[in-house]
């Protein structure tokens, strides 16, 4: 049986409450298959570690996830941080710099039972997750913002091939294990160099993988097509800031931002974070849906058991999939899915399915 160590960071905000469902639900399903045990490392981030160490993301916590097999990172309220913490990166822009987490992978997928705005829709989008037009990502030193004159202010957008082609790497193997279909968005109308840079970079990843049907939109163009007709699209792969705003945008259509998963990977590192933020109006009020936490962590599951060739990691991740999809198939949902259910109502009813499938 093998063991993982995982990182535990709560972070502010619903932060502690949907991460302590999310570790609830794997130790219960890790337990049912008996099959691999999990170590779970409780780490400090966000106000906690500014009231014990003066940082959102201390040196320790870095430290610490260097010798995680992956971590679990819950969302932080750093726009809410005091003055002397707002020029640093926030706590997942340092952890996706730090460790060069380059792919954000967030899939978008209906639920039985949760009424979708776009109808049926199973896709996969790839951001670019460290460069582009997020200056706390782009600059080796500093940020890529300046104020030139108090009314004068310049931010600019790094693009690079190296990155482009990592991306476009990593969608076309996903494409390849999939339908077999990439879309391609950016735009290179209008941003010429650097959206074109990325787009022809795109274009001759493609060559690598002959059996993917490529198409590329419009970033404007590509937010309609979503709302119209999201089943026609299988993985797209886009730049951060394009990605940022199109995943958000089509987990709301499928049902809730709060059902919509994520996790940031490198080549070595991974990191579950639901797509979601803090919700800090409605923290600590046990009514946080921890659909998008849980799932991000299913994926770290999947990605873990694909790095360590370990199947029994793949086992636990189905479970917790298929007790979330029963649990909200059969009505027990919280209030955003327009249910009654607290979280931990919520977290115990996934943890009985589990224990009975």
């Amino acid at each position: 049986m093998a063991a993982y160590k995982i990182g535990v960071l709560y972070g502010d905000g619903i932060g502690p409450e949907i991460v302590r469902a999310t570790v609830e639900v794997l130790t219960a399903a890790a337990e049912r298959t008996a099959d691999a045990t999990f170590e779970w490392l409780e780490l400090p981030m966000g106000w906690t570690a500014i009231e014990k160490y003066q940082d959102p993301l201390p040196e320790r916590t870095k430290q610490a996830l260097e010798h995680c097999h992956g971590w679990i990172m819950g969302p932080h309220d750093a726009a809410a941080y005091p003055a002397e913490y707002q020029h640093k990166r926030n706590p997942s822009g340092e952890l996706r710099h730090y460790f060069d987490l380059y792919a954000n992978i967030r899939p978008i997928k209906t639920m039985e039972g949760i009424k979708s705005v776009a109808g049926e829709a199973d896709l996969v989008i790839f951001r670019e997750n460290t460069e582009g037009f997020y200056p706390d990502r782009n600059m080796y030193t500093g940020t890529g913002e300046f104020m030139i004159t108090p009314d004068v202010a310049i931010s600019t957008g790094v693009f690079t091939k190296k990155a482009a082609e990592r991306i476009a790497h990593a969608a076309f193997r996903m494409a390849m294990k999939r339908r077999k279909k990439v879309t391609i968005v950016h735009k290179a109308n209008v941003i010429k160099l650097a959206n074109g840079l990325f787009l022809n970079t795109c274009r001759e990843v493609a060559k690598h993988y002959p059996e993917v049907a490529v198409d590329d939109y419009h970033v404007d163009a590509m937010a309609a097509h979503l709302v119209r007709r999201a089943k026609d699209f299988d993985v797209i792969v886009t730049t951060n800031m394009f990605g940022d705003i199109l995943s958000d945008l089509a987990g709301e259509l499928v049902g809730s931002l709060g059902m919509a998963p994520s996790i940031n990977t490198s080549d070595d590192k991974g990191m579950a974070q639901a797509a979601h933020g803090s919700a800090p109006d409605i923290a600590g009020q046990n009514i946080a849906n921890p659909i998008g936490e849980i799932l991000s962590a299913v994926m770290l599951l999947d990605w873990l058991a694909e790095r360590h060739a370990d199947q029994a990691l793949s086992g636990i991740a189905r479970l917790v999939e298929t007790a979330v999809q029963k649990t909200v198939a059969e009505g027990v949902r919280t209030r955003d899915l327009g249910g009654t259910a607290s979280t931990t109502e919520f977290t115990q009813a996934i943890v009985g399915r589990i224990k009975g499938l």
